[in-house]
């Protein structure tokens, strides 16, 4: 199967469908790959690169009309769709809701199109995800252009001039772009908060050392397949109020909200812009779909009448195009890994989840929308979504009527059965418990009355200490943050170097007893956790070091 990797000729665009290291792995797989001349030299790659790398190098006709497969970055015209031949596959960003004609012209002459921008956002399919891909670097440049037209420092600087304050930096939604713009900002050295409508995002947004903002208003902002969903008006009033109040604080402003399907909700508006101070940088990363400001002028810098700066350039993923391309280039070699059925062949399984999401066009026929996860997928279809859909199935065809009322009740009665079994094993728990601790009360009264030999005293009194040590440390260790976990680590290599301690004195001595014998077996545990517990914190902490 011949794989074609054409010439971009949007405007602006300087990414590539695959790059030197992308084609190596696609040989691997068996694939013939044919490229573009030129193709990837706004990206820094050579066509030389490429040949090296086993590719064939043609004109740009000649991808388009021979290539089997073909694998592109944007949506293509209409004369290029045309040019594909008929029967062949086509893999890319279509944005199939905005662009009906070109996929009418992929229907009409038979071309299995698949959207790279439609693969579902479940775990398995995160490595083919080519919106997350590109808006983990969207998230990364978007700080590095608010920073080079942002006049002074992000990091807080105390020079014998003076001192200067490290620049205050609001991020609007915490998804996969807002997350990657939170970490460049931090790391950077400016003060980060950030917004989200969904609760999730605020362990996130902590972790990464940012604060997370809120309103007073109850209402969830979970949507499907990770995104948020349009809130109500009494919620976004509230939300207005609240970057109004911030507007005149702030120094920079990322916004990164969008809903799929819809233009971008507008959450800076321009009585927002209006307190910020002159200078302060804007960047609109929804500008592709009209923005979340109200001063934001797609493609393009913009300076308010106040002096702050609204860049809306769409283009931001494609400002890093070696990086951009690569990692692009990976989503397609993870996609055809998934669907290769043999030696530089593939199969298009529609009974699979992630290619029936993303396919758009196969056999002349429309596949686009697809069907809800749900339906594709049962294992998604949780215990609770059942009954209910059990019960939507029942109002609309009322023959089916009373067996989805006896499998709602069954579902019912299975619930309540698992809630009484639970609550007789709480119930066996605390019996057992209580009696523990009576048992424990009774047995150090007896000792304290002087009816128990010294060591039995010694015993229990250690037995006490260990018991209490179990149980503290167990709830440390269960309740403690995600973000703590390394520095929890060193603690307890420090609480393991007592026991080391503990357990050389023990072991001491040239008779050989049960505690020596244990305190030996102290020590060998001990030093295990010791050493391993520095190496995986060195570990650790090495993915935090530049």
């Amino acid at each position: 199967m011949k794989i074609g990797i054409p010439l971009e000729t949007a405007e602006g665009e300087r990414r590539v469908a695959a790059t030197p290291d992308t084609v190596e792995k696609l040989k691997k797989m068996g694939f013939e790959v044919i490229v573009s001349a030129g193709a990837g030299a706004r990206a820094s790659y050579s066509d030389l690169r490429y040949e090296d790398a086993g590719a064939q190098i043609a004109d740009h006709a000649t991808v388009w009309s021979s290539a089997d497969l073909l694998l592109k970055v944007a949506p293509p015209s209409l004369e290029e769709a045309r040019a594909l031949k008929e029967g062949a596959v086509f893999m890319g960003l279509l944005w199939p809701a905005e662009n009906e004609e070109l996929i009418e012209v992929f229907r009409q002459r038979g071309v299995s199109a698949i959207a790279m921008d439609c693969v579902p956002r479940i775990s398995r399919a995160q490595k083919l995800d080519a919106r997350s891909s590109m808006s983990n670097i969207d998230g990364y440049r978007a700080v590095i252009e608010a920073a080079y037209h942002f006049g002074s420092f992000f990091s807080g600087q105390f020079t014998a001039a003076g001192k200067v304050n490290p620049a205050k930096v609001l991020v609007v939604g915490a998804g996969v772009a807002g997350l990657a713009a939170i970490g460049a900002a931090r790391g950077l050295g400016a003060q980060v908060m950030a917004f989200d409508v969904r609760a999730a995002a605020r362990e996130q947004v902590e972790s990464m050392g940012a604060e997370f903002l809120e309103v007073k208003v109850e209402e969830s902002g979970e949507g499907e397949g990770g995104y948020a969903k349009e809130m109500s008006e009494r919620f976004t009033e509230a939300q207005m109020e609240l970057f109004k109040s911030l507007a005149s604080s702030v120094d920079v402003v990322i916004t990164t909200a969008l809903i799929p399907g819809r233009e971008a909700p507008k959450l800076w508006r321009m009585e927002a812009v209006e307190e910020m101070k002159a200078g302060s940088v804007i960047i609109d990363l929804a500008a592709e779909r009209g923005g979340n400001c109200d001063a934001t002028v797609k493609g393009e810098l913009a300076t308010t009448e106040n002096g702050v700066k609204v860049i809306g350039y769409t283009d931001m993923s494609s400002r890093m195009a070696p990086t951009a391309s690569q990692l692009y280039g990976m989503n397609f070699v993870h996609y055809l890994k998934d669907i290769k059925s043999g030696e530089g062949e593939i199969d298009l399984d529609l009974k699979d989840v992630v290619v029936r999401s993303s396919i758009v066009t196969h056999n002349q026929e429309l596949m686009f929308p697809p069907p809800p996860l749900s339906e594709l997928d049962p294992s998604s279809v949780s215990k609770e979504m059942k009954p209910a859909a059990d019960t939507a199935v029942a109002k609309e065809t009322p023959a089916a009527a009373q067996p989805a009322t006896a499998v709602v009740a069954e579902a019912s009665q299975a619930e309540t059965s698992s809630s009484r079994e639970s609550s007789n094993e709480m119930n066996l728990k605390q019996i057992i418990i209580i009696a523990a601790t009576v048992l424990w009360v009774f047995l150090l009264m007896r000792a304290d009355a002087g009816e128990a030999s010294a060591s039995t005293k010694a015993f229990l009194n250690h037995l006490t200490v260990f018991a209490l040590s179990c149980f503290i440390g167990w709830q440390v260790v269960w309740n403690v943050s995600h973000a703590l976990h390394t520095p929890l680590m060193s603690v307890t290599n420090a609480i393991s170097g007592i026991i080391l301690v503990g357990g050389m004195l023990q072991a001491t001595g040239a008779e050989l007893n049960t505690a020596s014998i244990f305190g030996g077996l102290a020590v060998l545990l001990a030093m295990i956790n010791v050493v391993g517990g520095f190496a995986v914190t060195q570990r650790m902490l090495a993915m935090f070091r530049k």
